[in-house]
């Protein structure tokens, strides 16, 4: 093996990266040893310069003692040092984990009895090892960052002794907290609380806490909503100071100001939303130009205008990053006074807008573009189904200029499919409240040609505002620093598994390039329509995918076909769409790029909170479902089944979208066993098999409001 070589600065990047896939490689086998041949070949660096570059990695990795030279050109993960790794722990529903780690391809399983204070979502520090014909395993060393300190649960009064413990309503919640009765704060017997952890000593089995906040009597509707939110860490009221600074901003439109912008109040505009929509922070305009072309302008509430930053109303925005939809409410990112008021592009008032301006030929074709501030005025606000009944029928006020849209947004939609895009158009649940927020009725909210047609201008000026800061006029990338949303190449794994599971089915998929892969996803996303197995299929092929998130770079988004793709058409209700906006008119003032690891920062804590946001919505409409249920015990039902575990299986009722579980202890006619394969389980005497995507008759047994959970039986 050829001697070291100086490592200059420029290479020392490149190096790190092929030394995490060295290291990745070598921990598959932790205890084989490899000769720089072998690893090179494992890791794919195959020709001369590539395998010199591994060599030079090798030494690194030598120098900074992750690896052992055994004997001269042969090398073993060091384990004093590599069995030691840091990773994210996530608790199932036994008490066991596993931790996410970098550097590894599979994820390390850690037993009940070896997680040590490690609690849900901390970094920890592991040590691993493997017996004989087994996967890795490890140990919880330490916990070096805690996920969180504030938890939810019920508070469970041991009177006699003067304290309590409280107990999680989830069930990948590793320990009880401990609390003394001079920390209940008010709290009483079977109060659902918010509890701090304050401490975990050394050998004591629960970590101790303080009650911060009593949320009231699990179950309670109230109750249940506040706890989803504190579940997350998220608020659902302003601080009075961030309130009083919204409450003093100007909310007349000055002629002063509107003489800096493109005046376009003479312009027919109009919005198009849901009928209980308060928010409207999109409007469309229309003209037609004296050679026969579209003047269409994409009209966007200028948030920036009055969120400025280093303020408290701006930092409040941040800390949020976005308005969280639960099913009886909406937790907006800003206050009402601008998201319901001087934002809101309502009707008959004149609005501060920013604005992506496009002159379209009848093929939807652009040939001239524009992007600015804007004053506006909206015309009309039209519902989706009073724009969709003008659609159908040709009739009613705007309908001509509403068919134009329509008709332009069609060709756009058709160009972005064949251009790749992935056209995932899922129904999604929706509730019918009384005014006691009870749900008396499930309905499914499905696109239709009005929704299309907002989408299709929306996502034009998302795609046009993210090249126009990217591309110079010569469409070569300018590198200037912006705020993308992402969406990375699916998980071929996943795929492959997808397209082994919908054989069974009869389904086929090509997976030989991207191309294959978009059409074959495309073509089966029609052919399950209206299918039992429709909503089954499309949750596996939306879980092949990769998850989108902000990100300064640009690599893309596999799903909209889209090189450069950014949010820009919603500040109200998401940050990244106002840093969007702030850094677009710093370019068109001629600034120079800003930092871009200080943008980097503020695109992973947009995603994280939006991650944060979209679970609790997840389980505010959950929780709905159960209440819906509640009123339906005893029933039968024929449903589809929607996931298999180990422990069970969940079957979905199609028509109101419940599901609940069918524990595998409650099948008495065999002995059934879980077959990952096959997505399913089978009985090992007879055979009788229960498998995903089956149509089986339940019984509603049980609607766990608190752990938001529907108990099925099956029913022969």
């Amino acid at each position: 093996m050829a001697k070291g070589k100086y490592i200059s600065s420029k290479n020392t990047q490149k190096l790190q990266e092929i030394g995490k896939a060295i290291l990745q490689f070598m921990n598959r086998q932790s205890t084989k040893i490899y000769n720089y041949k072998q690893i090179a070949d494992g890791i794919d660096f195959k020709n001369p310069r590539q395998r010199e570059l591994v060599v030079q990695a090798l030494h690194k990795l030598l120098a900074d003692q992750r690896i052992e030279e055994v004997s001269k050109g042969k090398y073993i993960i060091n384990l004093k040092i590599e069995g030691t790794l840091t990773g994210t722990i996530d608790f199932n529903q036994s008490g066991n984990a596993y931790v996410k780690v970098e550097e590894l391809d599979d994820d390390v399983f850690i037993h009940s009895k070896n997680v040590k204070d490690a609690m849900q979502g901390d970094t920890v520090v592991i040590v691993t090892y493997q017996y004989k014909g087994k996967k890795i395993e490890g140990s919880v060393v330490e916990v070096t960052q805690r996920k969180r300190t504030d938890f939810v649960g019920t508070l469970e009064y041991i009177a006699h002794k003067d304290f309590g413990f409280v107990v999680s309503d989830k069930k990948n919640f590793s320990t009880d907290i401990f609390v003394k009765k001079d920390k209940f704060n008010g709290a009483n017997h079977g109060d659902k609380v918010v509890v701090k952890m304050i401490g975990w000593r050394p050998g004591d089995k629960n970590p101790e806490g303080e009650i911060t906040q009593v949320l009231g009597a699990p179950g309670e509707h109230e109750t249940e909503i506040h706890s989803i939110l504190a579940e997350y860490g998220l608020p659902y009221e302003f601080p009075e100071e961030v309130e009083l600074e919204a409450d003093a901003i100007d909310r007349e439109v000055r002629d002063e100001e509107a003489a800096k912008r493109w005046d376009m109040r003479q312009t027919l505009t109009l919005t198009i939303d849901p009928k209980d929509a308060k928010d409207f922070d999109d409007a469309l305009s229309i003209r037609q130009l004296e050679n026969g072309n579209w003047e269409i302008g994409v009209h966007i509430a200028d948030v920036s205008h009055y969120v400025r930053p280093g303020t408290r109303l701006d930092d409040e925005a941040y800390s949020r990053a976005t308005s969280i939809y639960l099913v009886d409410r909406v937790v907006p990112m800003l206050p009402e006074v601008l998201s319901n008021g001087v934002c809101s592009l309502r009707p008959n008032e004149d609005k501060y807008t920013f604005s992506a301006v496009f002159e379209m030929d009848d093929k939807a074709e652009i040939k001239k573009e524009w992007f600015g501030r804007t004053v506006t005025h909206s015309d009309r606000r039209f519902t989706y189904e009073e724009a969709q009944e003008r659609i159908e029928t040709g009739e009613g006020d705007l309908a001509e200029e509403i068919l134009t849209f329509n008709r332009l947004a069609k060709i756009l939609r058709e160009k972005r499919i064949n251009d790749g895009a992935i056209t995932f158009d899922r129904s999604e649940v929706r509730f019918n409240l009384d005014e006691n927020n009870e749900p008396i009725g499930v309905y499914f909210k499905t696109s239709k040609d009005s929704n299309h047609l907002i989408e299709e201008f929306m996502l034009l000026a998302n795609r046009k505002v993210s090249e126009f800061v990217s591309l110079n006029k010569k469409g070569t990338p300018t590198n200037n620093t912006f705020i993308y949303r992402i969406h990375d190449d699916p998980n071929p794994t996943k795929l492959e598994a997808l397209r082994d599971f919908v054989s069974t089915f009869g389904y086929k998929m090509d997976l030989a390039n991207t191309r294959k892969v978009t059409e074959s996803m495309n073509s089966l996303l029609q052919k399950v329509k209206g299918k039992p197995e429709e909503n089954m299929i499309e949750t596996l092929a939306m879980r092949s995918m990769s998850k989108a998130v902000y990100s300064t770079n640009p690599i893309g988004h596999y799903g909209l076909g889209f090189e450069y793709y950014s949010h820009f058409t919603s500040p109200i209700r998401r940050y990244p769409d106002l840093i969007a906006h702030r850094m677009l008119q710093h370019y068109l003032d001629g600034g120079k790029s800003p930092n871009r690891n200080d943008v980097e920062e503020k695109a992973k804590h947009c995603s994280a909170m939006e991650r944060l946001a979209a679970d609790a919505e997840r389980d505010s409409i959950k929780f709905m479902q159960v209440k819906f249920m509640e009123k339906h015990l005893g029933e039968t039902f024929e449903g589809v089944i929607s996931g298999v575990a180990e422990f069970g299986f969940w079957v979905q009722i199609p028509e109101n979208g419940a599901e609940g579980l069918i524990k595998l202890r409650d099948l008495t006619d065999d002995n059934y066993s879980f077959d990952l394969t096959t997505h399913s389980v089978r009985g090992s005497r007879h055979g009788k098999q229960f498998q995903l995507g089956d149509t089986v008759k339940i019984k509603v047994m049980k609607a766990n409001l608190i752990a938001k959970q529907l108990d099925f039986k099956i029913v022969d």
